[in-house]
């Protein structure tokens, strides 16, 4: 488990865990809003074979309290950069802090990596609260693209100020 002690703004305890035989079924069901098939697939369950298939991506179940909630990954690329990847959160669950506490935590669980030197993620350039969530994060617009959308990029040493989880503890997930 994955947790830095993050509240979703129901007060629930947001972690992420590995995807397991107890709540893979639940993970892969994980679906966006209609208004986001544009820049998400219509089920998780895309993402898992990504990750089962081409061994690149790491599969996260988003779990608040003990009830899932969405999917997100990560991978390390050649250049040794880390990347997060297939954040979802379902539907029902949106509007309420889950994706910020989702990506405060691991942007600073990768960020903590010995090996992490930069961070980087991509979004559709039309996902304008993807943009806003990963700008407030400390992600900036590099040169590059990946397929038709953004590449943003954090340097590791950034992430600790930025995301709000310094050596004094947690602060509040929204």
């Amino acid at each position: 488990m994955i947790s830095f002690g993050l509240l979703d703004g129901a007060g629930r305890h947001v972690a992420l865990h590995d995807v397991d035989d107890e709540n893979w079924r639940a993970v892969a069901d994980v679906a966006p809003r209609d208004d986001q098939r544009r820049f998400a697939p219509a089920l998780a369950a895309r993402y898992l074979v990504l990750s089962l298939r081409e061994g690149v991506w790491n599969s996260l179940a988003v779990c608040a309290d003990d009830t899932v909630v969405g999917h997100v990954m990560w991978g390390r690329d050649e250049d040794g950069s880390y990347w997060i990847g297939g954040m979802l959160i379902d539907a029902a669950e949106q509007g309420k802090g889950v994706g910020r506490a989702v990506a405060r935590t691991l942007v600073r669980w990768l960020a903590d990596r010995a090996d992490c030197e930069v961070l980087r993620l991509s979004y559709h350039p039309e996902n304008t609260a993807a943009e806003r969530l990963y700008s407030s994060l400390g992600f900036r617009p590099v040169s590059a693209v990946e397929g038709d959308e953004v590449v943003g990029e954090v340097p590791a040493k950034a992430v600790g100020g930025v995301v709000g989880l310094g050596e004094d503890g947690p602060a509040a997930g929204r």
